[in-house]
């Protein structure tokens, strides 16, 4: 990186933010109180908190959102008349999954190859350090030019809207001119990158009946409804035979207009193995971005060690559809919904639940606040020019921010490149791209406060 000062006080405060991300990675904040403890996500909320407080921050609050979880709110003052910009991360996370498939103890930063291995490193407990590190760069260096609002989130792996709702309820909480989302990525590390698109979600759950409990497949099956066989195929009536995203009613034609996204590359981020294909039709870019996706989440039936031979009373699954900007997230639910009923076979008794739900996103990449970003991120990433990239996940808090404060210019960037395998087992955060994005969003709070 080209030698600046902010670049230097960032490089020569990395040690203590590898520190700090390993004290708030330690804490299970899994918003699922059923899995693991309220006290896990209260203590990362309280770290949180103190580190607002000791940057000087004043107004710092643990905000009891309606979805049961934290959210932590802080303020700090900049110069008399300045712009406000509102700084966004959540430190939440994601279950760990398999602990076995860690190569090091999930909840245990740990460093290889330049990299910070642990869960929520990159997803989004990094993006708490990254707004630290950028505000304690400019604080070396002739201040914060700025009024400076920060909300780190409880819940938002969990899609249960608190913040969402909170934010709704106190409208003047959170306004600000401009909005920086900590919580996307580069398109590839090293390639910086802003987020002007994301996919809305719905989750739903589908539970068929078709007896009155188990029976005996040796004496009943080939003629008693087998619940377990009807899900299948209902999920199953999702896919086209190309695998592309089939919900009766749903437009899934999209195609998208700008970075684009090889097959080769694709195939090797997503870790695709020797001889499978990809499904869907149309560019990478396109399935990704463009058009709707189903995800069958999980499913309740018997595993396989200890099944017996019975054939099955009820079954249900979880299934996730992320839509496109342009498609409303709400009617997109209904119909899929309405899919899940017309295909159940047999006459079988289904209900459906909607346990979740957020609109798609897209930015206005004219904004003033984009061409801050672009030169900041070229003085980050010298020899390379901001790109502008869709994302196929959702962060519901985007279109609520938008519809409450439609002057405000939205720019997401964040951590999330795809070596980070946020979700994945072994996820992680290149300590260089860390780095590099504090340093991109110190420069961009000082370009913004001159534009």
């Amino acid at each position: 990186m080209s030698s600046n000062p902010v670049a230097e006080t960032v490089a020569s405060l990395l040690p203590r933010a590898k520190a700090e991300l390993a004290e708030l990675v330690a804490f299970k904040s899994v918003a699922d109180f059923t899995q693991f403890p309220r006290s896990e996500s209260e203590g990362a909320a309280n770290w949180v908190a103190d580190a607002l407080r000791a940057e000087g921050f004043v107004d710092v609050a643990l905000l009891d959102t309606p979805d049961g979880t934290q959210s932590v709110y802080g303020y700090l003052p900049g110069p008399e008349g300045a712009k406000t910009v509102l700084l966004y991360a959540h430190y939440d996370v994601q279950p760990p999954l398999d602990e076995a498939g860690w190569t090091t103890p999930p909840f245990e930063l740990t460093e290889r190859d330049g990299r910070w291995y642990g869960r929520g490193a990159a997803d989004c407990k990094g993006g708490v350090i990254m707004h630290l590190l950028a505000l304690r760069a400019l604080k070396a260096n002739g201040g914060v030019p700025v009024h400076v609002k920060v909300i780190v989130e409880g819940s938002e792996e969990q899609g249960t809207g608190g913040l969402e709702r909170y934010a709704e309820e106190h409208p003047e909480l959170l306004k600000a001119d401009t909005i920086v989302i900590g919580d996307a990525g580069n398109f590839r590390a090293g390639l910086p990158t802003v987020t002007t698109t994301l996919r809305g979600m719905t989750l739903v759950r589908v539970r068929i009946d078709t007896l009155a409990g188990n029976l005996h497949s040796g004496q009943f099956g080939g003629a008693a409804p087998d619940a377990l066989a009807a899900l299948i195929r209902v999920l199953d009536s999702l896919r086209a035979e190309d695998g592309s995203t089939t919900v009766d009613g749903l437009d899934a034609s999209g195609a998208w207009d700008g970075l684009e996204y090889s097959e080769e590359q694709f195939r090797a981020d997503a870790k695709v193995l020797d001889g499978v294909g990809l499904i869907g039709n149309g560019s990478v870019a396109d399935r990704l971005w463009a058009r709707p996706a189903v995800t069958v989440l999980g499913i309740d039936c018997p595993p396989v060690v200890g099944a017996t031979p019975s054939v099955h009373a009820s079954a249900r699954a979880l299934v996730s559809l992320r839509v496109p900007p342009g498609v409303d997230a709400a009617e997109a639910s209904k119909l899929l919904e309405a899919h899940l009923v017309a295909h159940t076979p047999w006459g079988a008794r289904v209900t459906t639940e909607q346990i979740g739900q957020g609109q798609a996103f897209r930015a206005d990449a004219s904004s003033p606040a984009y061409q801050a970003m672009a030169d900041a991120m070229a003085a980050a990433y010298p020899g390379e020019t901001m790109q502008y990239a869709g994302e196929g996940g959702s962060i519901p808090l985007c279109n609520t921010l938008a519809g409450l404060y439609p002057e405000a210019e939205i720019l997401l960037i964040g951590l999330s490149e795809p070596a980070a395998q946020i979700h994945a087992v072994n996820e992680s955060v290149s300590a260089e791209e860390l780095e590099r994005l504090s340093v991109a969003e110190a420069l961009f709070l000082r370009n913004y406060a001159a534009s």
